[in-house]
């Protein structure tokens, strides 16, 4: 049966990690003081949570609500040990109350079901399952830190299941492999039909997600505005983990649009590009230095020169962020040292979003009270590009936030490709 199968490779993958090191302790910032932060982008930041928690986006990204308080529930209530004993997903091992034990659970229930569900026949039923499995996977090894053996092994889990569902797709999805730096740099491509070369939107997320999450935006989105799109991690993160990193923040995916050029499904003279936070940052940094390859850019909640500059506002972010970023900067520990690499971060600092205009329309979008991306950082955007512009919307209700994002991207894509 595949469904021992499947539960034998858990067994297999997390029997030499039971004594892991835990997630928070691996870059280890948890001593700066954590506030309570509310945010559509990035979930509810809880001084008794290590982890940012993202209720809006994976509810959006399909998580069951009530499945996800299950889960979150069993990881509070553990009476085993903690790394820390003030943070609740702190619990140390690969044991009950552990987040990325219990959030594999919860993935493996939605794997059986698929299982179940092929066997009946029911393919669209085990498609959506098998895609349910992946992001409980994905979030088991939330935030992807390097050096967390337990996350390595939940996003192996993560991408065999985002392979099952793949499968069962009414879609078409192509892996685009390029290489950088002698090593392959892979990306998904999202095709809705293959009638004719489509526009194309290269589309990251967060430092700390995988380019599998990004799934819902293509079947809800960009599938029915007839454009293709192609998923690609950021440094240092999925299958971009062999890169760190650096102020050149687009460099594999300026890769990845050369790649392009040679797709039969992708029509070259209509690639755009789409960033959250800091995919916002390569995104918009390709909209200055490929101008002739990139026609449109959209930068939602982009970090892009005030959070990279300011070292009030990045002592107000939660600990677990400040760690992503040192992670996939390469260093062991969020030092003091983070903030002046981090100005080299900065488009306005390399001269971007200062100098002279790029021909590629951008639209930066924020959403109100952003303590991550000020309108000050749209509105940069928006001013040193031709045809530019800066939209800040409500942040209530937050469960509708991502939706109404989405629709202002691809209403802007449709008219700018």
């Amino acid at each position: 049966m595949r469904e021992t199968e499947s539960e034998n490779l858990s067994v297999k993958l997390f029997k030499p990690t039971k004594h892991a090191k835990e997630t928070s302790t691996i870059v280890g910032s948890v001593n700066q003081a954590s506030n309570d932060i509310d945010s559509v982008l990035d979930g509810d930041s809880d001084n008794s949570w290590y982890r940012v928690l993202r209720r809006p986006q994976w509810t959006w990204q399909g998580v069951d609500p009530i499945e996800m308080e299950e889960t979150l529930a069993r990881i509070a209530a553990s009476d085993n040990d903690r790394s820390n004993d003030k943070l609740l997903d702190t619990v140390v091992g690969y044991r009950s109350g552990n987040w990325p034990y219990e959030w594999t659970q919860t993935g493996i229930s939605h794997q059986k079901t698929a299982l179940l569900k092929e066997e009946q026949g029911d393919k669209e039923g085990a498609f959506t399952d098998w895609l349910r499995a992946s992001t409980c996977f994905s979030i088991a090894g939330y935030p992807h830190l390097k050096g967390d053996p337990l996350s390595q092994q939940t996003e192996i889990l993560a991408n065999k299941a985002f392979h099952s569902a793949m499968e069962k797709s009414t879609f078409r999805i192509e892996k685009v492999v390029t290489k950088v730096d002698g090593k392959s740099l892979e990306g998904f491509l999202y095709i809705p039909h293959t009638d004719e070369p489509l526009p194309t939107v290269i589309v990251s997320g967060s430092l700390d997600s995988l380019q599998t999450d990004l799934w819902h935006l293509f079947q809800t989105y960009f599938a029915p505005a007839n454009i293709a799109m192609l998923t690609l991690d950021m440094p240092s993160v999925g299958r971009s983990s062999a890169w760190k990193l650096t102020e050149d923040s687009s460099r594999l995916h300026q890769a990845m649009l050369h790649e392009l050029v040679s797709v039969p499904w992708v029509d070259q003279h209509r690639v755009g590009c789409l960033g959250i936070r800091f995919g916002a940052n390569a995104a918009v940094r390709m909209a200055f230095v490929e101008q002739n390859l990139i026609k449109s850019c959209v930068s939602v909640g982009g970090i892009l020169h005030a959070m990279l500059t300011d070292a009030k506002r990045l002592k107000t972010i939660p600990p677990m962020h400040l760690d992503t970023i040192a992670s996939r900067m390469g260093k062991s520990s969020a030092s003091a040292s983070l903030l002046t690499q981090l100005q080299a971060l900065s488009l306005r600092h390399q001269g971007l979003l200062n100098g002279r205009k790029t021909k590629v329309p951008i639209l930066a979008l924020g959403l109100d009270g952003d303590p991550v991306c000020p309108d000050s950082d749209n509105q940069l955007a928006a001013l040193y590009s031709y045809g530019g512009r800066a939209k800040t919307l409500p942040s209530k209700p937050i469960h509708d936030g991502y939706h109404r994002i989405m629709l202002e991207a691809i209403e802007w894509f449709t008219r700018t490709l």
